[in-house]
């Protein structure tokens, strides 16, 4: 696994960091709506949250979402390290969506590959359909991905 930053370490969300947390999404043209503390984890340095990503359960899948470092801490593995430990704690099988190739190579080469939404949808959660449709209609570049254990 990568290893952490010095100094910072990570932790479960509180409800006084869901401000910061939807600052980051926002910030990153992310889904605000859906933003629960308690899905969250955060890597906090010096009492500042500079990354957060968040574990949404569904029946018999989970989706990894709203993985966010602040742009003066990246390319200095912190997405990979929260990446990795929300992997480590899932449950079920472990979904994602993102827009854009240079986010699909970084989820590849942490395990994760796509998947065919219209031959797959039965087993996805509800919820990539809508986004699914959407990207579609804008033509914009949205993979959806799952984690394969064996890799």
């Amino acid at each position: 696994m990568t290893e952490l930053l010095q100094d910072c370490y990570l932790r479960k969300a509180t409800p006084q960091d869901i401000g910061v947390i939807r600052w980051l999404v926002l910030r990153e043209f992310l889904d605000p709506t859906q933003l629960q503390p308690e899905q969250f984890w955060v890597i906090e340095l010096k009492g500042q949250i500079i990354a957060c990503g968040q574990l949404r359960t569904f029946a018999q899948a989970q989706e990894l979402g709203s993985i966010v470092v602040k742009k003066s801490y990246r390319n200095q593995g912190l997405g990979t390290y929260l990446t990795q430990h929300l992997i480590e704690i899932s449950n079920y099988r472990l979904y994602l969506e993102c827009l854009g190739t240079q986010l699909k190579n970084f989820y590849q080469r942490l395990g994760f590959v796509e998947v065919n939404f219209e031959t797959n949808s039965a087993s996805l959660p509800q919820k990539f359909r809508v986004t699914s449709t959407l990207a579609k209609w804008f033509r914009l570049p949205l993979y959806i991905m799952v984690w394969q254990k064996d890799q």
